[in-house]
């Protein structure tokens, strides 16, 4: 598998990034046991690299994987703390919750950022914790994952930033203040910044499955960059390892994966019309047809990361 540096920050991954959203319960409910067998497979085929969160619960497979391997993958998470006291008890819970002495990357976890806002300002605090937890040793890297075109391009312009986590995909799904070719433009600035840089949503968050190959070469052919994909079998692990094994004329006769079929929907009788969802979906998929009515997903929209189901009160989100 091909091993990329991350810019300037020197940190060699392996192209594909294992994405540990989809086993917590946000989507797939995946136990630990069984998550930390799903790992173990990648982290065995050459995958070296692990993209996690907070908000992702799933860092108890994580450290069951870490456990009985000798591998040590680079791990990046990310936080949607809003100030220094909370960004930094969201580093403290990673290391122990993991089990680790230090955290190779850690994110502003901040995908959707209102447009014209500088999430560098607004989270002085955050981000300042975790420069501070790089200059102490506890962190490596300090980063944003972001699906905004504008925050990339922030990104850019600064100096303090060494990693960048921006959504590309052949379709543009989930970007947000901007379009596929302001968001290649602005993640190319980075790359002319010797920032490190590796991407989510290649198959816009499950959406693009059925068009695998083609979802993934748009992203391969742009970019000579590490990708995050979710994964929540032994079976896609496999299959994601013969594709980043393969050489391309190899990968290109692999048959499609089986699409995973997954949806969310507002349940009328939980939901109290909070609002919450409405606020946290990072692509905007969330809305009330009328003032009277609660919530409803546009399948169409939706990116199917569940960070709604995580900010609902009630409970009343369920992958359907």
């Amino acid at each position: 598998m091909k091993i990329y540096n991350l810019g300037k920050t020197g940190i060699p991954v392996s192209e594909l990034c294992f994405g540990a959203l989809p086993l917590g319960p946000l989507q797939k409910k995946i136990d630990p046991e069984t998550g930390a067998e799903i790992i173990l497979k990648a982290l065995e085929g050459g995958v070296t690299f692990i993209d996690t969160a907070q908000l992702y619960q799933t860092y108890e497979p994580i450290r069951q994987a870490l456990k009985q391997t000798r591998i040590r993958p680079v791990i990046a998470s990310k936080s949607m703390a809003p100030d220094a006291q909370g960004m930094q008890a969201a580093i403290d819970g990673a290391l122990r919750e993991m089990e680790l002495d230090y955290i190779d990357i850690f994110h502003l976890h901040a995908a959707r950022v209102p447009a014209g806002e500088d999430v560098f300002k607004t989270r002085a605090g955050a981000w300042q914790a975790l420069l501070d937890c790089k200059k102490q040793g506890i962190i490596k890297a300090v980063g944003i994952s972001t699906h905004s075109v504008p925050a990339v391009n922030l990104a850019a312009a600064r100096d303090d930033v060494d990693i960048v986590f921006p959504i590309i995909n052949k379709n543009g799904t989930g970007i947000l203040h901007g379009d596929t070719a302001r968001m290649i433009a602005a993640i190319n600035r980075c790359r002319e910044h010797k920032q490190g840089i590796y991407l989510m949503k290649a198959l816009g968050g499950g959406c693009l499955v059925n068009d695998y190959h083609c979802a993934l070469s748009f992203v391969r052919e742009l970019f000579p960059l590490p990708i995050a994909l979710g994964m929540v079998s032994l079976k896609e692990v496999e299959y994601n390892l013969n594709y980043f094994n393969a050489d391309p004329e190899a990968a290109a006769k692999l048959p499609p994966p089986a699409a995973a079929s997954k949806c969310f929907q507002v349940i009328d009788f939980l939901c109290k019309d909070c609002g919450e969802c409405i606020k946290t979906c990072p692509n905007l998929a969330i809305s009330k047809p009328a003032p009277d009515l609660k919530p409803e997903i546009n399948p169409d929209l939706c990116l199917r990361c569940g960070y709604c189901v995580g900010f609902c009160p009630q409970f009343a989100i369920r992958m359907t």
